[in-house]
């Protein structure tokens, strides 16, 4: 009766002591709350494939400004070809006309670094609404490295899901599925920008299959940006970064 008891207490220890989502949330709040950079920039090789085959390689000019708005001018920028995502909606330009209007539904902004630009409660909120249930929580390893995963429950669970790396508590996978469809991305190559951080490196598949990477170039922090650049109604070519 008494090892009975003590099995219990030891079990019911370790459950109170591990980690859930809404903790691993509350601590990367704490460590980059009021220290991520305000804003980010960078140009990006883009290469795309098929079949696993390379069938396009061009370069994308990017700039974000937390928590919500993002721009993508997508090869030679003197085409006008680019997006637009400022708060919930999205804006499709080519050759400096608007061809679509539709509804933001970029998490990614979100999950690498928009989220420390509000409140907790709304962290938690959004988190959901994206579909990354924080009822669901395990520890695991990616790289080699430990991991929290948020989202899911086991490895094998086919849910939405982000990976978030133990140690620097920065997102380092995600995987959704859509539509039937399997999407992951996974983010590497992560270096410090100030007090926050960034992936330098990127590559996505659809159904395991790998669909595009990144490599990103001359990335800058904290600079001066032309909030102009995110508003449809001022949609120009800008000038060469």
């Amino acid at each position: 009766m008494k090892l009975i008891s003590a099995v219990c207490l030891v079990v019911l220890c370790a459950f109170s002591n591990g980690k859930n989502a809404p903790d691993v949330l509350k601590q990367m709040y704490k460590r980059y709350d009021g220290k991520w950079q305000a804003n980010f920039t960078f140009n990006q090789t883009t290469e795309n494939y098929r079949h696993d085959s390379l069938i396009r390689t061009s370069t994308w000019y990017e700039a974000i400004v937390y928590p919500d708005k993002f721009r993508i001018d997508f090869g030679d920028r003197k085409e006008g070809n680019a997006v637009i995502y400022n708060k919930d909606s999205a804006y499709n330009f080519r050759k400096g006309k608007l061809v679509r209007t539709s509804v933001n539904d970029d998490d990614l902004t979100f999950l690498l670094g928009g989220m420390y630009f509000y409140p907790l409660d709304t962290v938690e909120a959004k988190m959901n609404r994206f579909g990354y249930s924080l009822d669901k929580f395990h520890e695991d390893k990616w790289n080699d490295r430990p991991v929290y995963v948020i989202g899911a429950n086991s490895t094998a669970e086919k849910t939405d899901q982000v990976w978030i790396d133990k140690e620097n508590l920065v997102v380092v996978r995600f995987i959704k599925y859509t539509g039937g469809r399997k999407e992951e991305g996974v983010l590497s190559d992560h270096k410090r920008f100030g007090d926050g951080w960034s992936e330098t490196a990127c590559s996505f598949y659809f159904d395991d299959k790998l669909f595009q990477k990144e490599t990103y170039h001359d990335c800058k922090a904290n600079t001066d940006i032309d909030l102009s650049m995110f508003d449809p109604k001022k949609f120009s070519i800008p000038a060469a970064q």
